[in-house]
């Protein structure tokens, strides 16, 4: 069994290339796992981002992707 090597990052959010480093695919596979939905991500405005947390879990098995979307704030 491979293991899963955490990203060298004190961010609270993990990037594309973050997971791609991660889980060891490409950041296109990101992109797409990520549009279609089967993998936990956080939508802010074009910028893609990942819960460290979630990742895990949904890497475990534990949970189904989750798509948020995060709405800009207008002052």
């Amino acid at each position: 069994m491979t293991t899963l090597t955490e990203p060298n990052t004190e961010a609270a959010l993990w990037t594309v290339a973050d997971i791609a480093g991660f889980l060891r695919v490409s950041k296109s596979w990101v992109y797409q796992a990520s549009t279609a939905g089967t993998l936990p991500c956080i939508h802010i405005g074009a910028l893609l981002r990942f819960d460290p947390a979630g990742i895990r879990a949904w890497a475990r098995g534990e949970s189904g992707g989750k798509v948020v979307q995060l709405r800009g704030c207008r002052g």
